[in-house]
């Protein structure tokens, strides 16, 4: 397999709600929903970077695509990563979350490892790592 992830699908209990917080809470771009003519078809795509989307989906819509029973959701099954290029831009990020409606899980802090991190949770309960690491720095895009 060739390293090719495009997409990263989070599932959300209501779609509008979560359109909201990444679009007018994070910033993040979007032109919104679309497919809803479709039964299941709901999701926004938002650009991320280097040609990374993030999507939202419905739960009930996945768990109907794939075939599996619509299950409880568990944050500590994966974490997202936001990587930026200053303490200060974490402590921004993470007060820009808390504004949105997240739930900060751990503030930003030093780390053990020599950076600085912090986590929220989004409407849905995914978990989010705002961090700084020296070793690590993001390019800068357009």
């Amino acid at each position: 397999m060739k390293p090719r992830i495009s997409v990263i699908t989070l599932c959300v209990d209501d779609l509008e709600r979560a359109v909201r917080f990444y679009q007018d809470g994070l910033g993040l771009p979007t032109d919104g929903i679309i497919g809803e003519e479709f039964e299941y078809g709901a999701v926004a795509f938002f650009d991320l970077s280097a040609g990374l989307k993030l999507a939202l989906w419905p739960r009930k819509s996945l768990a109907h695509d794939t075939g599996l029973k619509l299950a409880t959701s568990s944050a500590t099954e994966f974490s997202i990563g936001h990587n930026v290029m200053s303490q200060l831009e974490v402590d921004e990020v993470m007060a820009q979350a808390e504004s949105a409606g997240a739930v900060i899980v751990k503030p930003a802090q030093d780390t053990f490892w020599g950076g600085y991190a912090g986590y929220f949770q989004d409407l849905d309960g995914h978990i989010w790592e705002v961090v700084w690491n020296p070793a690590l720095l993001p390019e800068e895009s357009a």
